[in-house]
């Protein structure tokens, strides 16, 4: 887990968290990603502002360039 995340354990009903689990796979995100992005849609529908999350930075490193 990345050490800038902050881990919460939370108990759901079973009929809810099945919803969740749907709808994660429609978006084609996990249902961690997609339990975030609905508690970043309600604090936006509440009026709340946040800053836009960082994206994940993905791939290879860039290649090393040689002096020489």
């Amino acid at each position: 887990m990345s050490a800038d995340r902050k881990a919460y354990p939370l108990r759901v009903d079973p009929a809810l968290w099945a919803a969740v689990e749907r709808a994660a796979a429609a978006d084609l995100r996990s249902v961690n990603a997609q339990v975030e992005c609905l508690i970043r849609e309600a604090l936006k529908a509440r009026g709340v502002k946040l800053e836009m999350p960082r994206p994940a930075r993905r791939g290879r490193p860039p290649k090393e360039q040689n002096d020489g």
